[in-house]
């Protein structure tokens, strides 16, 4: 019973920092990066499995390479991701 509890105040608390989030970019993303994002934010609180990395970008949207590093650098700037790593092993999280 304490399980289900704690785990339901951690998807409530998910869901509000979600929603916070998308107030504040819904008008500042291109609709790529806001696939992007979505698709990220529905793995819950656990995450995405091993970040964003400009791979699995251009797999989900279809996107070139150059467009798919253009995003992400801008998601960056616009502090909706956080890189993680460096160099050819960058990966990045939602910052919420």
């Amino acid at each position: 019973m304490l399980n289900a509890q704690k785990q339901t105040e951690i998807e409530i608390e998910f869901t509000l920092k979600k929603t916070k989030l998308f107030d504040r970019i819904q008008d500042q993303l291109n609709e790529r990066q806001l696939k992007v994002v979505r698709r990220m934010l529905k793995e819950g609180p656990a995450g995405f499995d091993g970040g964003m990395t400009a791979k699995k970008y251009m797999a989900i949207t279809k996107a070139t390479k150059p467009t798919t590093t253009r995003d992400l650098q801008d998601l960056v700037t616009k502090e909706v991701f956080i890189p993680l790593g460096g160099g050819r092993s960058t990966h990045n999280q939602v910052n919420i």
